[in-house]
């Protein structure tokens, strides 16, 4: 299961990516200035438009197997084993999932809505003792 960026962030990005794609093309083909920092905003550009197909492929969070796996940045993964959770806390609409070696957070803004529920679902299914999730009857 995939918990999925908003929409409007990944479209967001696509944007601002050709935004800085653009103006590093027309500071490259601008031939009267021959410095090497006309290709910043290109190469710039380059790597948020990789960043930004990254997220639309592998999308914020993976659930799968009993791992959770928060995905980032150019293949950058934080993974956590399901059934190894002892706690989860909740601050400013945000969730800390916390193991005996690793915490892992949850931006819950950044997550669709749709995908939302279906982590809270998630999240509601641990049998943990009340004063350790926010998930309490």
């Amino acid at each position: 299961m995939k918990i999925k960026f908003k929409k409007k962030r990944l479209i967001y990005n696509l944007v601002l990516s050709t935004f800085y794609i653009a103006i590093g093309l027309e500071k490259i083909l601008d031939f009267e200035n021959t410095r090497w920092t006309k290709y910043v905003f290109f190469i710039i550009g380059l790597i948020y438009l990789i960043s930004s197909l990254l997220e639309i492929r592998n999308q914020y969070l993976t659930i799968e197997n009993g791992t959770l796996q928060k995905n980032g940045f150019f293949g950058y993964h934080k993974k956590i084993n399901l059934k190894d959770i002892i706690q989860i806390k909740e601050f400013a609409g945000d969730y800390k999932l916390i193991t005996e070696q690793t915490v892992l957070k949850i931006n819950t803004e950044l997550i669709d809505p749709n995908s939302l529920e279906e982590l809270y679902t998630v999240l509601k299914e641990f049998n943990l003792p009340t004063d350790k999730t926010p998930f309490h009857n």
